[in-house]
């Protein structure tokens, strides 16, 4: 793992960063219907996993939604998609109704697989430091390594940034 070092401004200078190559912390969390998931459920295939602050808000609404309607196309690619928020399972499944998730939502209320993906910690909100989510997302190969990382994103758009950066065709409607 990798400390920040040229955005130590806008992370921090605690927050720990992952790179590709190195290995994904693991985890075992509980998904929105309180039943166990880890990283290691995903052993041998890559994953992504994204990170987001608190279900039912208007930007991880708008991200969750987006990774919802980019779902066929990732899953064609190999990729499945996990969610992983502060939420209580409960929560989870509110928010999976809500909007029709069809993807892994786990809940992380301790906080403890975001900090140990870097995905939790100082961060400026209004100019102002403080703790918290940072939003982020992971491609975790098949070995287990981080093979791509995107701290800081913005929810809006961020979703087919990923899929340029991994070359999967977008299959969401423009309506």
């Amino acid at each position: 793992m990798t400390t920040s070092s040229s955005s130590d401004k806008e992370y921090g200078q605690n927050n720990i960063r992952l790179e590709a190559g190195d290995p994904a912390p693991a985890f075992t969390l509980l998904n929105d219907a309180d039943e166990q998931v880890s990283l290691s459920d995903y052993a041998g295939k890559p994953v992504l996993i994204y990170f987001y602050p608190r279900a039912n808000t208007p930007g991880c609404t708008t991200e969750a939604c987006d990774f919802r309607d980019e779902s066929a196309a990732l899953n064609d690619a190999g990729i499945p998609v996990v969610g992983i928020s502060p939420d209580k399972p409960v929560k989870l499944a509110k928010f999976r109704e809500d909007h029709g998730l069809n993807f892994t939502l786990l809940s992380d209320p301790d906080k403890e697989t975001m900090t140990a993906f870097g995905a939790f910690g100082e961060k400026k909100n209004y100019g102002k430091v403080v703790q918290g989510v940072i939003r982020s997302t992971f491609l975790v190969n098949a070995e287990g390594e981080i093979e791509k990382a995107w701290y800081n994103v913005r929810a809006k758009g961020h979703v087919q940034r990923v899929l340029r950066d991994l070359g999967v065709e977008s299959q969401a409607s423009d309506s």
